[in-house]
């Protein structure tokens, strides 16, 4: 079932892109395919069937074609593949949530991170491992309000980590960017064992 709601919404992406979008993919497919393929593609369903075979796209590996809509200036497209990634991902893993005490600590971190992190909240994406494309995502869902974006930034991690979301981890990565001020305040605010 997932690969034919997968391979629906690239049918539906394929639809909505105009020819010179299509051109535009295809000239960033370049590296990736032959000139000899590239000539051959006349639609988005054939250029995502080539990127598919050559495992540059798939259910679980939507990153570079996100990366790509996104250059395009087609960043709806690109935030309907993430969406379907990180629903599927959920999907896998619905009882993959930390404990009760383990989400607990997860909100008492997040709140004293929105209220001091600031303009720091890429670095911190980036150190968890979120990619350019989801972090780029959460900065178009609130362009101007740093507390809304780093929320929505930590929602995104904890919803990538699943079960092994872990307030160490956060600690950890404030730590590693620098952050040891809010980092020594998120230890400050938590329970203590």
């Amino acid at each position: 079932m997932s690969s034919l709601q997968f391979n629906s919404l690239l049918l539906d992406i394929s639809n909505q892109l105009t020819e010179k979008q299509l051109e535009d993919l295809k000239f960033l497919c370049g590296d990736m395919l032959g000139k000899r393929e590239l000539e051959k593609i006349s639609s988005g369903v054939r250029l995502f069937l080539l990127l598919t075979e050559r495992r540059k796209l798939g259910a679980d590996n939507t990153d570079c074609l996100s990366r790509f809509l996104t250059q395009i200036q087609r960043q709806d497209l690109a935030e309907r593949l993430e969406s379907f990634e990180s629903f599927e991902s959920q999907a896998e893993a619905s009882d993959d949530l930390p404990d009760k005490e383990e989400r607990d600590k997860l909100g008492i971190a997040t709140e004293v991170i929105v209220e001091n992190l600031g303009r720091n909240w890429r670095k911190l994406g980036r150190r968890l491992g979120l990619t350019e494309v989801k972090i780029d995502s959460v900065s178009k869902r609130h362009p101007t309000d740093l507390e809304e974006t780093t929320r929505e930034l930590l929602k995104e991690w904890r919803r990538s980590r699943g079960a092994q979301a872990r307030t160490q981890e956060l600690i950890q990565a404030l730590r590693t960017c620098m952050l040891n001020r809010t980092a020594d305040q998120v230890e400050d605010s938590l329970p203590s064992c």
